[in-house]
């Protein structure tokens, strides 16, 4: 087993709550690009951990997604609809992906969380989101624990794929 990157930079231990929070977020989005680095489209859609449907490609629209629906649809102006998981479709994120789903999908995601770092720099971590129904602050922290779980499953999938392992 090999890494193919150096070691990710975590947030500095004690700053405060507000570069804390924003530097995990930071972290696991690197990590979650360094797992899907250097792979081919096909590689990027291959479920390598039967039974799982999981891919790296599903993982990044299910995090484009999470981003979307609680950071982006909580903090922006007004109500969005999902991207990948309609009602009718509630695991388009993960299912029913190919290879031609790629580049739009690694631009989509991109495209989210530059979205999402200019809301969060209009936003106190204590703001209400615009229905007042959470803080900034759990959004946050709320789309870190998917991300620190989903990082997981792409450290698996991307050992079973090529043998390099991540974080």
């Amino acid at each position: 087993m090999t890494s193919k990157h150096p070691a990710l930079d975590e947030p500095e231990p004690f700053a405060d709550d507000r570069e804390l929070l924003l530097g995990w977020l930071a972290f696991h989005r690197d990590a979650l690009a360094r797992s899907c680095a250097d792979l081919t489209p096909d590689q990027l859609v291959e479920q390598s951990v039967p039974p799982s449907d999981l891919s790296l490609l599903g993982l990044v629209r299910h995090l484009t997604e999470m981003e979307h629906w609680y950071l982006e649809g909580t903090l922006g102006p007004v109500a969005i609809e999902p991207l990948y998981c309609p009602e009718d479709d509630p695991d388009g994120d993960i299912l029913g992906i190919d290879a031609s789903m790629v580049e739009p999908s690694l631009a989509r995601w991109r495209e989210q969380q530059a979205t999402v770092d200019a809301l969060l720099a209009r936003h106190s971590l204590d703001d209400p989101t615009r229905t007042g129904t959470r803080s900034v602050r759990w959004c946050v922290v709320k789309v870190l624990g998917e991300y620190a779980r989903h990082n997981g499953h792409a450290d698996l999938l991307r050992e079973r794929i090529d043998g390099a392992v991540g974080e």
